[in-house]
């Protein structure tokens, strides 16, 4: 019975242990910016010079599934660019295609015959249809928009050597609570899991849209499965082959935040479970990590391992319970932690944004509709659960709206 205590008493510890350090990541990034405020020190993107005067051609590949009203608006704000080295290819799967006219010639349709039903396999397809001199590809949804200066900011990584790079993402909607929900928690995950890092030295966490990746390098990725999580799987490969995925602040882009409980649901269904079916590969990834003495390696892994942050805050919650069973001074202790989590989280929305801070009451209708996205994971492995849009948006409107 000692011996069976001791274990349980290990491994309550060694879980605590590791929901606590989740749970101080924030605020100390946090202090780091503030201070990094403070005292104008430059971070590690801002010191990396250019290394050529090389001007780089992007094919930006856009997966369109079902719906191509959003089309012309994204294609709309990439011809506005003030870099002009692109071609775009629309791959607009299960789509009619009649009302898609471009004159411009350096876009290209595209309307596999046999329907794909797939990210990864529409993203295969348009660079399938690349033209000869494409340096990197960009990935793109069809809701998105560009800031005019994006693929600019783009080349310019890819200057300083960067071999992938992951933009910034900016609400193009904020008209609902749902969708001021959805954008803080843009706003957190970007700061935290990009931002910071690339302040750092460290590399930043992909999204599943505005990665921009060496052309040869996305060519060696091979996917086991073609439903859900391909950017787990990218940013697997990219971190043991590259010294560091970099973050473009300055590149934009716009995306339609979900504005239903029905579509925050059917999204984070298909996200979770993307996150628990790739969670072995941060295991294998953390362990290369340490064996290769790489912090970089390590820590993302580690990072990629968490629970979503709503189950995250539930474990911890849970802890707290226990740890006032087992001595009333580390309940408390528990406490704090999830006080100073809360406060850092509150602190990163005033700092970086602000407009959004009113529907931070808003959190715990958000988190339960996130529970019973979890309940439904199950779907996910069985069919492509696609988000519906319904915001058609051109770059002019959304720039008048981040202006005002």
């Amino acid at each position: 019975m000692h011996v069976i205590n001791i274990i349980l008493y290990c491994i309550y510890f060694l879980v605590a242990g590791i929901i606590a350090v989740y749970l101080l990541i924030p605020g100390f990034f946090l202090l780091v910016y503030l201070l990094r405020k403070l005292f104008r020190a430059k971070g590690y993107g801002e010191k990396k010079p250019l290394l050529t005067d090389r001007e780089f051609e992007f094919g930006l590949i856009i997966t369109a599934h079902e719906e191509t009203e959003f089309i012309t608006p994204l294609v709309d704000s990439i011809l506005k660019q003030t870099y002009g080295r692109f071609a775009i290819y629309v791959v607009a799967d299960k789509c009619d295609i009649s009302g898609l006219k471009f004159t411009d010639p350096r876009v290209n349709v595209l309307r596999p015959e046999d329907p794909l039903n797939s990210k990864i396999r529409s993203i295969n397809y348009g660079i399938s249809h690349f033209r000869p001199g494409i340096d990197a590809m960009i990935i793109l949804d069809a809701d998105n928009l560009l800031h005019p200066l994006f693929l600019a900011t783009m080349n310019t990584y890819f200057r300083k050597g960067y071999r992938a790079v992951q933009a910034d993402f900016k609400p193009k909607n904020t008209d609902s609570h749902f969708a001021r929900m959805d954008a803080i928690g843009d706003v957190f995950n970007f700061f935290v899991e990009r931002e910071m890092r690339m302040e750092l030295g460290l590399s930043a966490a992909i999204w599943g849209s505005g990665i921009a990746v060496d052309l040869e390098l996305y060519r060696e990725v091979e996917y086991s499965s073609h439903l859900g999580g391909f950017d787990k799987k990218l940013q697997a490969h990219l971190l043991q082959r590259v010294p560091q995925i970099g973050f473009a602040r300055e590149a934009v882009l716009y995306d339609e935040k979900i504005d239903s409980g029905a579509s925050l649901e059917t999204q984070r269904t298909r996200w979770i479970n993307a996150q628990f079916k790739y969670m072995k590969i941060g295991f294998r990834l953390m362990l290369e990590g340490i064996r290769k003495g790489s912090f970089n390696i390590a820590y993302v892994a580690f990072v990629t391992i968490r629970p979503p942050l709503f189950l995250l805050l539930l474990i911890a919650f849970f802890i707290t319970g226990l740890s006032f069973l087992i001595d009333l001074r580390l309940g408390f202790v528990w406490v704090g932690l999830l006080l100073l989590f809360g406060l850092s989280f509150a602190g990163i929305v005033f700092v970086k944004g602000r407009k959004l801070a009113g529907t931070l009451f808003m959190i715990p209708v958000f988190m339960m509709r996130q529970v019973f996205a979890f309940a439904k994971i199950g779907r996910a492995n069985k069919s492509f659960m696609k988000t519906t849009h319904t915001k058609v948006m051109y770059i002019e409107e959304v720039l008048q709206q981040q202006r005002s």
